[in-house]
């Protein structure tokens, strides 16, 4: 097995295992990764899990509309009109600069999983 790519895998499968940003299916998934390729260290199981993990977190993704949506709408009541705010230009910043995901934590890692293994594009 490739170790790089290991590695590189299982960095991302490790934030999104304990990143407050995921969903709890979401670390979940992340987690089985962990325990599948902890058990069995073979090449074909880690293709298997890594694929389970890929096939989890497509079409999850989201998009940098939706982060700006809710930086107009609910984060004002969650985070406050400044705060809110901050957010919303910085969205609005990255979507200008050819932004099309949202950028934190746990979406950055699932992105950087899904664009090296093909299955979008960042």
């Amino acid at each position: 097995m490739d170790k790089e790519l290991y590695d590189f895998v299982a960095k991302r499968a490790d934030i999104l295992s304990k990143s407050a940003a995921s969903k709890q299916d979401t670390r979940e998934v992340a987690e089985a990764w962990k325990q599948a390729v902890a058990a069995d260290p073979s090449e074909s199981a880690f293709d298997a899990a890594t694929n389970a993990l890929l096939d989890f977190l497509s079409g999850r993704m989201l998009g940098i509309d939706d982060v700006i949506a809710f930086a107009q709408g609910p984060a004002i009541h969650l985070l406050g009109e400044e705060a809110a705010g901050q957010m919303l230009a910085a969205q609005l910043q990255r979507k200008a600069e050819g932004a099309k995901y949202c950028n934190c934590e746990a979406h950055a890692a699932a992105g950087e999983l899904l664009s090296k293994f093909g299955r979008i594009e960042l």
